[in-house]
């Protein structure tokens, strides 16, 4: 994940103490082996989405661009620091789309490493909420191009959607489409639609270690419609940080689960 921030000391602070990541350069913070979130400075003027590029890993870099230029769709190559020995030419380890609402979704070539790496206990980003204008062209880019999954959707009342989930080829984290949401709305509610998610197998044990961690809580934990228990956070710029539990505790409104949840074996 790449985050804009406008008072990059406060947001360092934030990630590195509350969140308890582990920082490996002054704006990078490691969640885990596998994920990390970069802050850069914040633009001006701010832009009204924060969260500029959603990184994800693929197994062959080389036949996802194979794959692209086959289906017309514009890449750009990018060099990253990571080595790797299937690259789309020389250096490039890493290429970036722009999805139909001008989102930017960069892949980059998986390592070779064992799966499962991760420590108990890590933190694990299981989605990312990005504001969608257009459903059908984004589930058309997502679903028919990228072979994304349908996992869930729902709405603040039963009949229509404000949600729409769907999980990555191959695994169990999500891209959570944020639906109806006005063009000009404020600056907040931007930060509460494009959002983080992490993982969590106990919300309140979760919410201890915030409180022991020095969070500005606001919120209490509840359970979503989704039948899940949340706990939302705002870092320093307004972007909302959720802990969300990985598994439901009651029936989800609007939709059953179409996929396997986070942490589940096939």
């Amino acid at each position: 994940m790449r985050l804009f921030s406008t008072d990059l000391s406060s947001a360092r602070n934030f990630y590195a103490h509350v969140l308890g990541a582990c920082g490996v350069s002054p704006n990078v913070f490691s969640l885990n082996p596998e994920q990390s979130i970069a802050l850069f400075d914040a633009p001006s003027p701010v832009p009204s989405s924060l969260l500029p590029e959603v990184v994800f890993e693929t197994d062959s870099l080389r036949d996802l661009s194979r794959y692209l230029t086959a289906q017309k769709i514009q890449y750009t190559p990018k060099l990253t620091m990571v080595q790797s020995w299937d690259v789309i030419g020389p250096g490039y380890s890493a290429l970036s789309v722009i999805d139909p609402e001008g989102h930017r979704i960069t892949f980059k070539q998986r390592p070779n490493r064992l799966s499962g790496t991760s420590p108990a206990g890590a933190p694990h980003i299981i989605h990312v909420g990005i504001i969608v204008h257009d459903r059908p062209a984004m589930e058309y880019f997502y679903k028919d191009i990228l072979g994304f999954r349908p996992y869930w959707h729902g709405g603040r009342t039963d009949d229509h959607d404000d949600w729409v989930s769907l999980q990555v080829p191959d695994g169990t984290d999500w891209v959570e489409f944020m639906l109806n949401v006005p063009e000009n709305d404020d600056k907040r509610l931007l930060g509460v639609m494009n959002h983080i998610a992490l993982g969590v197998t106990d919300i309140q044990a979760a919410k201890a270690q915030l409180i022991k961690n020095g969070a500005p809580l606001t919120e209490e934990p509840k359970i979503g419609r989704g039948g899940k228990w949340q706990l939302n956070l705002y870092d320093p710029d307004g972007t909302r940080i959720e802990f969300m539990e990985f598994t439901p505790v009651q029936k989800p409104c609007c939709s059953e689960y179409t996929g396997r949840h986070p942490g589940e074996h096939p």
